[in-house]
């Protein structure tokens, strides 16, 4: 669906690459996650994909034909959610939405579906400029999915939602996915990236660390150890940890678990964000 080799950008005025040498690929129908803290490249990468940005170097090919060679008929395929609000704040939701639609030849979906897909649709004779941050960005994915894009950008679609909206966004997401759309997302929200990407890449200043699934990451990086916790006859509570290899002839574990204080088991894998710390050796922040 979209790959690149060797993309590189640089800001007009700066000697240091934004993003450097970036390969990689998207598959059909695929949730793409590029991850990594602010200021890690991962806008200018969106930035470059859909065209906003120009003068990068290295290939890029999308929907089958080189980035370069597309013209206006690319915002046919692509959807764009930006981080950033960015409405015509006077109107109202079903203002702004009426005006974006009309702007496309091709089937879209109405104003008023795709707001009720968002949570939006009892605010859309609103004027938007009454919106809180996440009521915007919510609009801003309504927005994005108008025309029925196969190939859906993302920029931090859950930043200022409250969890029962994020979760929304998160199964939007998903539906989408049933339904043949390829999506990327640039994210720092980890939780996100762990519940919809089917693999993530990592970028931190500009580069690629890694790329796989969440799954195998974090068993390649958790520890393999499972976790006991009991109270004692005193009520202190005691932790024991015990390596999976052997662990069905363990004795003491088994004995662990017939302890009648016995509160919780847990198996200690890695989280996708202590893996991005092990990986890259930097905070999310």
């Amino acid at each position: 669906m979209l790959s690149a080799r060797d993309l590189s950008f640089t800001y007009p005025g700066r000697t240091s690459p934004a993003i450097q040498r970036l390969s990689f690929q998207v598959h059909e129908q695929e949730v793409f996650g590029f991850l990594g803290p602010s200021g890690a490249g991962k806008t200018t990468l969106q930035s470059v994909l859909i065209g906003v940005l120009r003068g990068w170097q290295g290939a890029v090919t999308v929907l089958g034909r080189p980035l370069e060679r597309w013209g206006s008929e690319y915002y046919r395929s692509i959807g764009v959610s930006f981080e950033l609000p960015n409405h015509y704040l006077k109107l109202t939701a079903r203002e702004n939405l009426e005006y974006f639609r009309a702007l496309y030849d091709g089937q879209t979906d109405t104003v008023a579906d795709v707001l009720e897909l968002v949570g939006l649709g009892g605010d859309m004779d609103r004027p938007v400029a009454e919106f809180s941050k996440g009521m915007k960005n919510r609009l801003n994915v309504a927005r994005s999915m108008l025309h029925r894009p196969n190939l859906w950008f993302l920029d931090e679609p859950t930043s200022g939602l409250d969890p029962v909206n994020a979760v929304e966004i998160r199964r939007i997401i998903r539906e989408r996915q049933h339904l043949g759309v390829t999506t990327l997302l640039t994210t720092h929200d980890m939780h996100t990236a762990e519940l919809v990407c089917d693999r993530v890449a990592f970028i931190v200043d500009g580069q690629v660390a890694t790329i796989d699934t969440p799954d195998a990451l974090k068993r390649r990086f958790g520890t393999r150890e499972v976790e006991v916790r009991w109270e004692n006859e005193t009520a202190e509570e005691v932790v024991q940890r015990f390596s999976f290899d052997g662990l069905a002839d363990n004795t003491a574990f088994r004995d662990a678990l017939r302890r009648s204080g016995l509160s919780a088991i847990h198996s200690q894998e890695a989280t996708l964000e202590s893996v991005f710390v092990q990986v890259t050796g930097r905070s999310l922040q």
